[in-house]
């Protein structure tokens, strides 16, 4: 398993609301695809939102979002935690 940063961009004017309910639509496929949702952040004032999750490749988020509500991310990211 990896650890992913995705980054979607262009999403101003979205709320935090918005962005909530798009998460749970998130959490509830993730299972399916091998994701683990770990966090998500939201810069409303850059309309900007960064999803952490470990996943069994770099796809696989991209994957979880496409079906549980279509909003695709514009970078994804592997990551490594420094020790």
């Amino acid at each position: 398993m990896g650890t992913y940063i995705d980054v979607h961009k262009n999403l101003k004017g979205a709320t935090l609301q918005e962005v909530a309910e798009a998460h749970a639509k998130d959490l509830a496929v993730q299972e399916k695809h091998g994701v683990k949702f770990l966090k998500c952040w939201v810069d409303q004032k850059a309309g900007m939102v960064f999803c952490l999750s470990e996943a069994p490749d770099i796809g696989a988020p991209t994957r979880v979002h496409k079906e549980a509500h279509g909003l695709l991310p514009d970078e994804t990211f592997e990551t490594s935690e420094v020790p």
